[in-house]
């Protein structure tokens, strides 16, 4: 069975795609956290960039550059945006497909880089 991210890839589940090529798909996230917030995939399946680290790291730059362009068609790019990529279920990774966020469109508050833990009270 595949999973969400290559259903997308393969135009077989709805979704926003902003962007496709041989390579990549980059589409809205459903959730957004922010005004601008899109993923940027590899259409084939790659569970996470520990799996890219040492085979393909020419994949993870054009995921990158094409977060960059994107930033600058929304145009966000001058005012800041945030590149995230969650791995492993500790770190948040809830699809099992490697997937860059893009977010940006608001400013963000100073604190904004604190890290709360699931076993954290405060």
């Amino acid at each position: 069975m595949q999973c969400v991210f290559c259903r997308i890839v393969a135009g077989q589940e709805q979704s926003d795609v902003l962007y496709h090529d041989e390579e990549i798909t980059v589409f809205r996230d459903i959730r957004p956290q922010a005004p601008t917030h899109v993923l940027i995939v590899p259409n084939e399946h790659v569970s996470s960039v520990t799996q890219l680290l040492h085979t393909d790291s020419s994949l993870l730059a054009k995921m990158f550059s094409k977060a960059h362009d994107i930033a600058e068609d929304a145009g966000i790019a001058d005012r800041g945006y945030r590149l995230v990529i969650n791995t492993g279920s500790d770190a948040g990774q809830v699809i099992d497909h490697l997937h860059l966020h893009l977010l940006g469109g608001r400013a963000m508050r100073v604190d904004s880089m604190a890290l709360r833990w699931k076993d954290e009270t405060t």
